[in-house]
């Protein structure tokens, strides 16, 4: 009778393990297909437009073909310069805002002389409505510097990017593959997706390096960036910790600075730096 309950007893502990390892695996499974929606979190509002600050703006919709046959658009607005200046900058928005969260960006460099190209990637504001990826913001913004380069004739050496959160990884990624930029600004941005999950601990059980295809990995790239480089970040950013702008900025080669602005959170750097964030930036530009 013994042997026959612990026959039983085994065979309900195999039963489990096999529930659990079969549960383990279709998460892992589900993390692997999905990871996408945990980076981001696309919006169609658009909050703002450059008219509310009293800019003037051209809408800007640039063609991307796709595999299928079909034609998708990247949503731009352009916004030029006061005066005759040479200088451009692109000015890439985070995961969860549309192109209307950067206005006040825009605001700023208008002010400092510079046209600028507000990008939105697809599945944010006014370009198409797909879900988007690593891959795919990354062709955003390659769309978007050919159209400045190409269409526009802007020199390289005119051109500035500018990358807010999830933005300064992309804006990273594309100054390495145009080295001849005139310099890059990256505001409260991290230093890839793997330690991105570390810091926040609530994947620890699963075997992240094996899943992990949305990577993000500036700071593989950064030290191959030879432009200047300016990282700014809220010293109490509840979201992205500022050491992660301090090991970009030291893994970055000369020129670089680095601005760490007391209590600013990730979204209020520019607000609460004040005049000490103008001047740092507008010194970088000009």
């Amino acid at each position: 009778m013994l042997n026959t309950i612990l026959i039983i007893l085994f065979k309900l502990g195999l039963i489990v393990l096999a529930v659990g390892a079969i549960a383990y695996f279709c998460a892992c499974l589900f993390l692997f297909l999905r990871q996408t929606r945990f980076i981001f979190f696309p919006s169609r509002l658009i909050s703002m437009t450059p008219d509310d600050v009293g800019l003037a703006y051209e809408d800007i919709e640039l063609k991307i073909p796709i595999p299928s046959g079909k034609v998708e658009t990247v949503h731009c607005w352009w916004v030029p310069a006061k005066f005759n200046s040479e200088k451009v900058i692109i000015d890439l928005h985070g995961n969860r805002n549309t192109i209307g969260a950067n206005v006040g960006y825009a605001e700023q460099f208008h002010q400092m002389g510079l046209s600028v190209l507000l990008v939105e990637y697809r599945g944010y504001g006014r370009s198409t409505d797909r879900f988007p990826s690593e891959k795919t913001v990354y062709e955003d913004v390659e769309a978007a510097w050919n159209y400045l380069v190409n269409e526009r004739q802007i020199n390289p050496n005119n051109i500035y990017i500018f990358g807010h959160s999830l933005g300064g990884a992309i804006a990273i990624n594309l100054a390495l593959n145009h080295p001849k930029i005139a310099g890059l600004i990256i505001e409260s941005s991290f230093t890839n997706i793997r330690e991105m999950i570390d810091y926040k601990k609530k994947y620890w059980m699963f075997p992240i390096n094996l899943i992990l295809t949305q990577k993000f990995d500036s700071i593989a790239k950064i030290p191959a960036l030879k432009m200047p480089i300016l990282f700014t970040h809220g010293m109490d950013d509840e979201l992205i910790p500022s050491t992660m702008s301090e090991a970009l900025f030291t893994a970055a080669t000369e020129p670089k600075q680095l601005l760490i602005v007391p209590g600013a959170g990730h979204n209020n750097v520019r607000q609460v730096g004040g005049e000490q964030y103008w001047q740092t930036v507008e010194k970088f530009l000009t």
